[in-house]
């Protein structure tokens, strides 16, 4: 099996440190528009199964070259490549995955290309990181369960194992995903109707083994998919995890529009966009730096099974990698992306076309091949009076 990871960033690292593990795999490529960045990480993790290569996304022609007789290619690149990459990995007739990250309707727009990916003889997933990601790929597990799916509650939160103020929060993933996250409006199913509610509210007290009580809150993006596989819902939301007071404070931030992207104000004669003050000032206040964050995910279906209500529950916490340094939630990442990667490549996943994780990933597999990466998801079925 050979693996092309695009980028030589955190996530593409982690991939590649998975990815040599498994005997299967013969060779791990990591392009980088950097070089240097990608000869990095192969100095670091040390196998003679990585190859650093020069790559840029910009040149077509020199992209689908490089990538053909992969396969399989992994995007753990930026994610506003990642429509652009899919189109040329389809060109290439090789099979792929991303990370993800559906702003401005970038996932839906990849699963309008299944024709053409159908035509290219390839298996592309997309939205593979943790959620949208993991949970999709426990959410099409659970699905198979029930005769009738009626509702799915998500619950995801990435936190310092130990918070401090003045936000008790620290920065696990993008300055920009985050603020996308928090403004806006967050995609829901209420009684069978779709609509919105805004980011930042309906905050409820949720509880984790080994933690103070903590909330969750609307926000953007975490939906993902879901409501157009499952457009029969009678209920779906999806809430980010914090401890509790962090959402009250970033809708504070909110009103005073210091989160806002389309918003503008005059100073010195010139146009600035406070939210990129903000994300500046805010950058070096939540680093999270040598502290240890941890990731909580709990995802929640109700419905019938065998003619009765029932429930099942997913639920996971993983911890910081002490031994490699990497925090929580680039291992979650990182391990989703990469098992779905390696079950295309052995041919485990092997239906033509796009597709988002609940649709394909084959879930019973993907729980145990976690678990040997030392994340372990509980599940718990109830039947319901």
């Amino acid at each position: 099996m050979r693996i092309f990871v695009l980028g030589a960033g955190l996530m593409g690292k982690e991939v590649a440190r998975d990815s040599i593990k498994n005997p299967q795999v013969e060779q791990v490529t990591i392009g980088d528009l950097d070089i240097k960045r990608a000869e990095e990480v192969c100095k670091q993790l040390k196998s003679d199964k990585l190859l650093a290569l020069s790559i840029n996304a910009s040149n077509e022609a020199e992209f689908i070259e490089k990538i053909k007789g992969y396969d399989v290619l992994v995007n753990a690149s930026v994610y506003t490549l990642n429509e652009a990459v899919a189109r040329m990995a389809i060109k290439a007739g090789v099979n792929a995955v991303d990370l993800g990250g559906n702003v401005n309707n970038i996932a839906q727009k990849i699963l309008g290309l299944d024709q053409e990916a159908k035509k290219a003889g390839i298996t592309y997933i997309t939205e593979l990181g943790v959620a949208p990601g993991l949970a999709n790929v426990l959410v099409g597990y659970g699905a198979e369960k029930f005769d009738e799916l009626q509702s799915l509650k998500l619950r995801v939160g990435g936190i310092p194992v130990i918070p401090e103020p003045p936000l008790e929060y620290n920065q696990v993933y993008s300055i920009e995903g985050i603020l996308y996250q928090y403004e806006g409006e967050s995609t829901i199913i209420r009684e069978g109707e779709k609509q919105t509610v805004p980011t930042l509210t309906e905050i409820e007290e949720i509880h984790f083994d080994g933690f103070k009580p903590l909330e969750a809150f609307h926000s953007a993006g975490g939906t993902s998919t879901f409501p157009d596989t499952f457009p029969s819902l009678k209920h779906l939301d999806y809430k980010t995890i914090r401890y509790q007071g962090h959402a009250e404070k970033f809708k504070l931030l909110s009103d005073l529009n210091l989160l806002r992207d389309d918003y503008t104000v005059e100073l010195n004669g010139q146009q600035i966009k406070p939210r990129d003050v903000f994300a500046k000032v805010l950058e070096p206040i939540i680093e999270l730096g040598e502290k240890e964050d941890v990731v909580l995910v709990r995802v929640m279906l109700e419905g019938i099974q065998d003619g009765q209500p029932a429930s099942t529950e997913f639920e996971l916490i993983a911890h910081y990698d002490r031994e490699n340094k990497v925090t929580a939630m680039a291992c979650s990442t990182a391990y989703s992306i990469s098992v779905v990667a390696q079950m295309i490549g052995s041919g485990l996943i092997n239906e033509k076309g796009v597709f988002a994780p609940e649709q394909i990933v084959p879930g019973e597999t993907f729980i145990k091949e976690m678990a040997n990466r030392g994340v372990d998801i509980k599940e718990t079925t109830s039947v319901l009076n």
